[in-house]
């Protein structure tokens, strides 16, 4: 069985809308693209286990925390 079988379960247009959405709230679209970069580089050397599995690519765990942390602050505050 294929390792990437499972890749299709990802909604990659909901991944696009999500990084438009980023873009679009940024006020700086290549500083916004540094932080994205350099969170994805630091979540893959936090966890390792992360690089072999299609669906939770850094960089697109990066893109959907960073959209979630400007659109709905209160899930931070809430910690």
């Amino acid at each position: 069985m294929n390792k990437y079988c499972n890749y299709n379960k990802i909604d990659l247009r909901q991944v696009i809308y999500k990084t438009e959405e980023l873009l679009e709230l940024a006020q700086n679209r290549y500083n916004i693209t540094v932080q994205v970069a350099n969170r994805a580089k630091r979540r893959k050397y936090e966890d390792i286990d992360i690089i072999d599995d299609p669906i939770n690519k850094p960089i697109i765990k990066a893109i959907i925390e960073m959209v979630d942390e400007i659109t709905e602050p209160e899930i931070l505050s809430d910690t």
